[in-house]
């Protein structure tokens, strides 16, 4: 083999380069090809050095190299098994990244790396080429509930703490988080103004209302501004992370606080209710809420009206609305009265079918006799069923004209039939008031004809009732005299006693007597007599006194 001048020379130039070289050193390779697993590079050997293509590829997977590119590796030696110069670029990297990792620590300036994996405590994160570590507190604002979602994605990192004898680098997320937050913060509180519309996302919610990030400071938007209809609570229309745009009502600058509304995004439904609701209007609603007094029927998202208890049945005694409808019941009604300005409207019921006291009136004139069963015994009187579920009163002082009724129940139980006669319908309050007494002649007006003013009778005593000497003149008719009118000693129940009618005692129902004007009026009386029985005698009444 002949060798000329010119090859011993490179020859010679190679062998000088090789022995030059020292494991560690960086050196710069020219890409000779990009094979499918690794890539050959030309660092000026006799031979070649391959290294694997997984090393250039960025931290999103792409392949960063291609032929003639000239890219900083590591020699480590001369040659491996395969004749080839062992070479890394990866070491390479690293060398860069630790400088460039020192610069970032210094400065304070965030860099980008790539989530590897989670590791008990933390994360590892690639900042490139060098493996660092992620403590669990620093990566987010909030504690992560899922590490898994991290992983293969790039992230801002500051550098918290470097070692680079060690190999040591510690990083942390939540520094830049906090960083962006408080510049982003700044720039919303200098350009914030009432009446803006923002975005946000919901941070946190409680009973009143829901707190919500506008980028760096919250807000709250409370449960009242959160819709014009009704809701139980703020869970109802937000869940925590939910992005949502919201409108600045009020923006206190000392305090930094802000209301926010939700609602005030769409026009208030009760603009148009005047005009959509029109008393007489009958209407489709679902019963959303039930109260003591009534219950509220939703006519549309953010408008209600009041279906109050006593709007609910023509007939029926409700006690409780709950014993008509029920939560969530899609019911029929007329609107009644519209007070847009108060934000209410009355609704009615019963008024979807005829008034059944209107015919009740024209069939059950004033001394109809009717007959029907005891329904109900209260202590005031007793109520009869007449008709379709309606109701008649008897009140206890219409059971009888002379038993003196303690308690209804003493003479009647539930569900006996008794006939009474109709005294009044008032169609106003839906009451009928009926009489059972009033089917017999009043005996107490039959024996004031009988025992008019100036009529003597007699009667047993029945009782002694203060300074009252009370009578019985039969035929359930009582009397009344005056003890101190009745000039008597001695007399007890069970005596017979005479008297003169003075009067009628309507409110007793009694015949009021007097002993005075009796003994009175029969002195003349026996005069009379007298007079009647001697013609034309001259005796006079004081020759008759002394006879006596």
């Amino acid at each position: 083999m002949n060798v000329t001048t010119q090859d011993f020379e490179k020859l010679f130039e190679e062998s000088v380069k090789q022995k030059a070289l020292n494991p560690g050193q960086l050196v710069k390779g020219r890409v000779v090809k990009v094979l499918r697993d690794y890539v050959l590079l030309d660092i000026g050997f006799k031979s070649e050095g391959q290294i694997p293509i997984e090393e250039f590829r960025n931290l999103d997977g792409d392949i960063t190299v291609k032929a003639e590119d000239e890219v900083d590796v590591i020699f480590e030696s001369v040659e491996d098994d395969n004749g080839l110069v062992v070479i890394s670029k990866e070491k390479a990297d690293a060398l860069a990244a630790w400088d460039k990792l020192s610069q970032a620590e210094q400065d304070g300036t965030p860099i980008e790396g790539l989530v590897v994996n989670k590791i008990k405590g933390g994360m590892v994160v690639n900042v490139g080429g060098v493996k660092a570590f992620l403590p669990g507190s620093q990566i987010d604002l909030k504690p992560v509930k899922s590490l898994d979602k991290l992983v293969g994605k790039k992230y801002r990192f500051r550098i918290l703490k470097l070692n680079r004898a060690k190999g040591n680098v510690v990083v942390s997320r939540r520094s830049v988080l906090e960083q962006e937050r408080e510049s982003a913060k700044h720039e919303l509180l200098a350009h914030l103004q009432e009446g803006q519309v923002v975005e946000g996302v919901v941070k946190n919610i409680t009973d009143y209302g829901a707190f919500v990030d506008l980028g760096g400071v919250d807000g709250l938007i409370h449960i009242t501004d959160m819709s014009w209809g009704r809701i139980g609570h703020p869970s109802e229309m937000f869940q925590v992370g939910q992005k949502i745009n919201v409108l600045i009502l009020r923006y206190d600058a000392a305090s930094q606080k802000i209301s926010l509304g939700y609602k005030q995004l769409v026009s208030d439904p009760w603009e148009a209710v005047k005009d959509t609701y029109v008393p007489g209007t009958r209407v489709k609603g679902k019963v959303v809420n039930i109260t003591d007094y009534g219950a509220f029927i939703e006519l549309e998202s953010g408008v209600e009206g009041l279906v109050h208890i006593s709007e609910m049945s023509w007939t029926k005694k409700v006690k409780h609305p709950s014993k008509i409808v029920n939560l969530g019941d899609v019911i029929d009604s007329v609107v009644l009265d519209v007070d847009a300005p108060s934000r209410r409207i009355s609704l009615g019921m019963k008024q979807i079918e005829p008034n059944p006291w209107e015919e009740l009136e024209g069939k059950y004139t004033a001394g109809t006799k009717i007959k029907g069963e005891i329904k109900n015994i209260t202590d005031f009187g007793i109520f009869v069923g007449i008709d379709d579920s309606i109701d008649g009163l008897v009140h206890i002082s219409d059971i009888s004209w002379t038993t003196k009724v303690k308690h209804p129940s003493d003479l009647y139980k539930k569900g006996d039939m008794v006939e009474a006669v109709v005294l009044n319908i008032d169609k106003g309050n839906e009451r009928i008031s009926l009489g059972i007494k009033q089917l017999e002649e009043d005996p107490f007006a039959k024996a004031c004809n009988q025992y008019s003013v100036g009529t003597v009778t007699s009667g047993t005593i029945k009782q002694i009732e203060g300074n009252l000497l009370i009578l019985d003149l039969g035929s359930d008719v009582e009397a009344s005299v005056m003890l101190k009118d009745a000039v008597a000693e001695g007399v007890k129940v069970g005596d017979k006693f005479e008297a003169e009618v003075s009067g009628h005692d309507e409110k007793e129902r009694r015949i009021l007597l007097s002993y005075k004007q009796y003994l009175k009026n029969s002195q003349k009386r026996d005069f009379a007599d007298f007079k009647a029985k001697q013609g034309e005698s001259r005796v006079t009444l004081a020759d008759m006194m002394k006879k006596e």
